[in-house]
């Protein structure tokens, strides 16, 4: 492999590792709270609509629907398989091309379910909170976040 290339790949998953985890070399001064209230407190910080949370959202009432199309299409390509390697099995000889239906079946599930997961797992997904008192949307942030505030744990719900 060419050096470019290995230092472009190893750029690359250095960049995404960085933004993932949210490290970042100088941090922000975290908020101090008193120690009888620290252990009840959390941290939010608003966060604005973007075009994919709302389609999460959407998707939302179908989830359930989802997961059983998923299960019974995992269920067809069992038997698709189990099937092609019942008719190997049976003529004592190996032909590749009764392994082709399935193996299409299995990279096109693969990646249908790849997609509809990005779709309903949002970056924000776990990370959104609803705050009793306060309108808007918001999610769970560290102390040392710009723009984060301490609320009272019981006002939180997910």
């Amino acid at each position: 492999m060419k050096p470019v290339m290995l230092f472009s790949i190893v750029a690359l998953v250095a960049i995404v590792v960085v933004v993932s985890f949210g490290l970042q070399l100088a941090p922000n001064p975290a908020i101090q709270l008193a120690p009888d209230v620290a252990a009840n407190a959390l941290y939010i910080c608003p966060t604005t609509s973007t075009f994919w949370d709302g389609f999460s959202s959407a998707l939302i009432p179908f989830h359930k629907y989802m997961i059983i199309a998923l299960f019974a299409a995992v269920m067809l390509l069992a038997f698709s398989w189990g099937w092609a390697l019942y008719q190997n099995l049976l003529s004592d000889s190996f032909k590749r091309d009764s392994f082709a239906k399935p193996w299409q079946m299995t990279k096109f599930i693969f990646w249908v379910s790849v997609i509809v997961l990005l779709f309903v797992m949002t970056p924000n997904y776990f990370r959104s909170v609803t705050v009793d008192g306060l309108d808007g949307q918001y999610v769970l942030c560290e102390s040392d976040t710009p723009g984060a505030r301490a609320v009272h744990a019981d006002a939180v719900h997910n």
